[in-house]
């Protein structure tokens, strides 16, 4: 039995009128009654006592009708769940991101993103690591990734990945065409370091001091791109993630060494807003960030 049904004679219960009931429902009296009619020849009852004015129910319609309110309450809860599905799944995801996250790396996830909801939208946004905690915070952001996530009170901080640590240099440099380099061999180059204020470079730093390696850092960025940029073009050595470098190995303006001792890794992690009610596609987001794995990447030797 149709739904339509159960509303003419839910509503005929209500107004107890079949001809007003009819006119909600927008068909004419004579189909409303043959309607209710067939109902009650189905169920073997008469649902309402027609000789009473105005139109009263039996014992067996005041059954009926309640069964008919709750089906069509559960049928709006479920529309209106299934909309509000369809609203998610069309919805927006807004991703803050540290510069050094990458474009390419970007451009892998908004691809797997997009095959994974095709309605969906992403809004990416590349900030400094203090402006990602903040729009996280104040909610102008659903997802961030910093390196060195640390939870607040406003934020919950989750491992993502470990990046190994390199040393990049120039292909023309004297050190280019070498597989690896010990800590003390940096000792006296002219260095290429991230601002000071930049966890990354405390770490380097540290781990210079460990080594007794030091080190003439001639320029300062408070992003990769720059120092990768200043690199290429002989400013200096640098150390950065060997994950960020890949479209620079692949185009050999860069050459990599690995660092020995390999101490020195970057590690990059999720945050939120603690008690964030995601919607289905920033949680689709979530799952995604967490279930892409870093591939290995080759040492490009030097031309």
């Amino acid at each position: 039995m149709s739904t339509d049904c159960h509303r003419l004679i839910r509503d005929a219960a209500h107004h107890r009128s079949i001809s007003k009931a009819a006119r909600l429902n927008g068909i004419s009296q004579s189909a409303a009654s043959q309607q209710i009619q067939e109902r009650e020849r189905e169920m073997g009852v008469e649902l309402f006592d027609r000789r009473r004015r105005p139109l009263s129910l039996t014992p067996a319609g005041k059954l009926y009708v309640d069964y008919c309110r709750e089906t069509l309450r559960r049928q709006d809860e479920m529309l209106a769940s299934i909309e509000l599905l369809k609203q998610q799944a069309n919805g927006v995801v807004r991703l803050a991101a540290i510069y050094s996250v990458g474009l390419s790396e970007m451009a892998e996830i908004e691809a797997a993103f997009a095959q994974r909801f095709p309605q969906g939208e992403l809004r990416v946004a590349y900030l400094r690591p203090e402006r990602v905690y903040e729009a996280v915070g104040e909610d102008e952001a659903d997802i961030g990734l910093v390196s060195y996530a640390e939870s607040t009170k406003d934020v919950v901080a989750l491992p993502w990945r470990l990046e190994e640590m390199v040393v990049a240099v120039a292909p023309q440099h004297p050190l280019a065409h070498a597989h690896a380099v010990m800590a003390e061999r940096l000792n006296g180059e002219v260095f290429i370091g991230f601002d000071q204020d930049l966890p990354i470079q405390a770490q380097i730093d540290r781990y210079f001091r460990e080594h007794k390696v030091s080190v003439h850092t001639s320029l300062r960025f408070d992003n990769l791109q720059m120092i990768k940029e200043a690199v290429a073009h002989g400013a200096g050595v640098s150390i950065m993630p060997r994950r960020v470098l890949r479209e620079e190995l692949q185009q050999r303006r860069l050459a990599v060494l690995n660092l020995k001792p390999a101490e020195l890794f970057r590690p990059v992690g999720i945050i939120h807003r603690r008690r964030k009610v995601f919607n289905a596609v920033a949680a689709g987001l979530l799952t995604l960030l967490q279930e892409k794995e870093e591939v290995p990447l080759a040492v490009a030797p030097a031309s």
